[in-house]
Parts: structure tokens; sequence; C-alpha cells
């Protein structure tokens, strides 16, 4: 979205949060006095955000715009986000913590009009296509007693237990690679993505051997920054790939694909997420491309900068590297998928999903059946009665098809789209239809002109189209 920036830095929320919480701004701050002036605020994936950081921007607006019993001082909030995707990561967390921790188990919740999205835009050219991502994500696909639906053998790269099958999955993805190496729209088009970061990493040493070109490697700096006893050797840090890091040796070749792992410079398009092309290189810097988004075809210089695991519980020691922020993107997770559309994709499971909405969003990322492959291995550890995984393994192969697991949270409504709105000026629906009838009317027309299928074509202009339309905006 132009001119976005995270709702962390936006709203100066904590890293650490918990019930009760507040952002960190004063009363007399420049974010005060914006969040006094603004008549809208847009809040993007707020699925995969904690309910406590949308409870922490309520609390302060309630207390800077002095009303304390209305949501958000009677701000107009729009939420965007689908309960298909993936939901928030909670380190080692249950089920029902996650569940718990998400928007939908917020008070604010009952003070939200819901608006429903249901047809897919991506895929509105293969109608089969989005249908099928539809039953996926709502969890109605067909499946067994251990919720392992089959794939249709159109999209299914056939699995026989040797290492040629990730090649041939390869080769369905970037077909003709060497040809098209130098041609940043074919590279930036595809992916391959997995569930695991060392899925990820080994597709993408791979790609990056096969890629012509000289190679050029760049080894991060790391240490242990309260070791003064250097419990900790050397070779042990190298040896650390933290989630949200950058491996310490960096393998990079001209005109190959990256993405970055950090907000360097998000005014500029330097944003967590961005993917770029490699044009140059020097000792501390490396001369990129970004080639998508608002900023596509701009020129920039990353630099090396100290970094450190955002969860300070991974290690009993805090750990910093210093390297380029950055990965190779010829593989990434789905979880770093989310939110992109990838032309091309390639969907690698040696393992099943294990969280939800993993399957459909990496299903989702593809415009049409015909541009999505996967490969998936049988789970022979993940059925209960080992008797019958047998047989069923054995039939699958027998007949050609292929099952996996899909995951989904039902209890968080998960056959929603979450496109909600928060109901601003009154929060009960009786006091809204008899004072404001108009104003709760506004909201009823709204949302039926969105079941009846009528699709404004970005969330700002329906931001823009709402405040226009509503009488009380």
């Amino acid at each position: 979205m132009p001119g976005g920036r995270t709702a962390h830095s936006r709203f100066k929320i904590p890293l650490t949060i918990y019930d009760g919480v507040s952002c960190s701004f004063t009363k007399q701050s420049g974010t005060a006095k914006l969040l006094k002036e603004a008549s809208l605020i847009i809040w993007d994936e707020a699925t995969m955000t904690r309910r406590q950081a949308v409870e922490a921007l309520d609390n302060s607006t309630r207390d800077i715009l002095s009303a304390p019993d209305r949501p958000f001082g009677r701000k107009t909030v729009v939420f965007g986000g689908d309960f298909r995707q993936v939901l928030l990561v909670i380190r080692k967390g249950s089920r029902a913590q996650i569940v718990d921790a998400s928007l939908h188990r917020s008070y604010l919740w009952e003070s939200m009009c819901h608006l429903k999205l249901v047809r897919n835009m991506r895929a509105q050219s293969d109608p089969w296509f989005a249908g099928y991502l539809l039953r996926v994500g709502n969890g109605t696909e067909e499946d067994d007693s251990d919720g392992y639906i089959r794939l249709s053998d159109e999209i299914c790269v056939p699995y026989t237990g040797k290492d040629t099958d990730l090649h041939r999955l390869i080769e369905d993805v970037f077909p003709m690679l060497d040809d098209n190496m130098t041609d940043p729209n074919y590279i930036t088009s595809r992916a391959i993505l997995s569930t695991r970061n060392d899925c990820v990493d080994r597709i993408n040493m791979r790609m990056i051997h096969h890629f012509r070109g000289e190679e050029m490697v760049y080894h991060s700096f790391d240490q242990a920054e309260d070791d003064p006893h250097n419990y900790y050797p050397l070779e042990f840090l190298n040896s650390l790939t933290p989630n949200g890091l950058p491996p310490h040796v960096l393998r990079l070749k001209i005109n190959c694909p990256i993405i970055l792992l950090r907000n360097i410079d998000p005014a500029n398009g330097l944003c967590n997420g961005t993917r770029l092309i490699v044009w140059g290189f020097q000792k501390n810097a490396i001369d990129a491309e970004i080639v998508l988004g608002q900023h596509a075809r701009k020129r920039v210089f990353l630099p090396r900068i100290p970094l450190c695991p955002s969860d300070d519980e991974m290690f009993t020691f805090r750990f910093k590297r210093k390297q380029f922020p950055i990965k190779l993107s010829f593989a990434m997770t789905i979880n770093k998928a989310q939110g992109q559309t990838i032309a091309h994709a390639g969907l690698y499971l040696p393992e099943p999903v294990f969280s939800h909405g993993q399957l459909y969003v990496a299903l989702s990322r593809a415009t049409a059946r015909s541009n999505i492959k996967v490969l998936a291995a049988p789970d022979d550890k993940g059925k209960k009665n080992k008797k019958s995984r047998q047989g069923k393994t054995k039939k699958s192969h027998k007949q050609g098809r292929t099952y996996t697991k899909n995951i989904v949270y039902k209890e968080t409504d998960s056959y929603i789209t979450a496109f909600q709105l928060v109901k601003h000026h009154k929060s009960s629906i009786d006091a809204m239809q008899s004072s404001y009838g108009g104003h709760y009317g506004a909201y009823r027309t709204h949302a039926k002109i969105w079941q009846s299928g009528f699709y404004w074509p970005t969330m700002y202009e329906d931001a823009k189209e709402f405040v226009r339309r509503c009488p009380r905006c």
C-alpha cells in the first residue's frame, strides 16, 4: 500500500505485549496528533496480528481522544485479512494458544461489522481452481478421518522416492532456466514453496549451483554479546541460522533473485518480504533492483547490518550476526510467501503441513491450476493406526493418487474472509438503529453490495468509497 507502515512502527506498539497494554506514545507526541486528525485507519493482514496489539491501539485511542467507552475513540478502522490463511506465530504454541491470541477472540470482535468476500480475484480465470481453493481454505474439501485430502492429478508431480523427483519439480517451475537467467520477469514470477527452512535452503543451494555466472560468497560476523568468557566457540555460532536471519555463508550470483528479511527503508520500498534481483557486488554492499510493487525497477544498495533473532528466548545467550539481511528466493517458506502472487509456483512437501492455513496459502499463490505443481511425499508418520496407514499408502501409489494433510482451525471462523469494519459512534446495534438509523442502514447496504458480487479494485479504494457513502463519516 502506498505510504504504508507496519503497525508496530506507526503506533509504537511494544514488542512484548500482553492483555491491557497500551502503545508507547504520549498524548503530546506526533503520533497522537496524527491519530486525532485521521479520518480512517487501514490495518491489513490483521489476522496475523495478536489481538493484544489491536487492543493496545484501542486503549491508546480511547485515552487520547477522551472516549473511554467507544471502540478506538470513535475512529473508523478497517481491518483486512483472511482467516483461511496462516495465523499469527506463537513459538511452541498449542492450537488453543494460537486461537486465543487471534483477533477473533478479542473483546473488539463484537463491535465489528463483518463484510464477507468470497470471490478469488487472483484465480478468477480458472473457476474450478478458485472453488477448490475455497473448499481447501474452509476445510470442506472431502478428507479422511486423519484430515488428508486428495490433490488433483493435474497439479501433482508423481512421487517415486528418488532425488529426481525434486529435480522434476524444479524443471516444471523453472523450465529452460539456462535460456532465461537474465530475464527478471521470468526469475521473479516463479518460486518453490515449502514448510521448513531447511527444505527451502536445500532447494536454494541446488538452484544457485545450477545458476550460471561467477559466485560471490559473503561470510557473516557472529558473536554472543553476553559471553565474556568465550563459552560459545565461533564454529558453533556460525552453524546457527535462527528464523528470520540470513545464513552464515551467503552465496550469490548476478541476476539471482533475493528476498529482504528486514524493514530497511519502507518509504523507498525496502521492506521485509521485498523481492529483488542482484546486479552487482561490493565488499560491504550489494547492488540490487526491486522488481515488484510500487517501487519496481528502482536500483538500491543493500548494506551489511547487525541482526538479532526476534525471539529472545530462542537461545540462552544474546546472539548477534552481521550480514546482509537477505536470502535467496528461488524457494521460500509458505509463511514468507503469504501476501505474494507467484505466477508459477511449486510446492515441495517432504512432510505434511503443520499449521492452520498453510496448504491453502501455498496453493492460492498461483493464478490457475496449470501454474502450480505439487510434490508431496506420503506421510508414514502421521497416521494413528500403522496397519491402516500402510494399507492407504500402498493404495494411493497403486492408483496414482496423491494425498496430503490439510489443517484448518474452524474455531477461528476460517470459513469467513475477515474484512472487518469497526462500528464507530455506537457499539450497540439497537442504539445505533434508534439514534443513527441511516448510519446503520449504510452498513447493511455496504454488506449487501459486497455479498452481491460488486467489488472495488483495492482496499484503499474500498475504504474511500465507504467513507464517501457513509452518511455519518
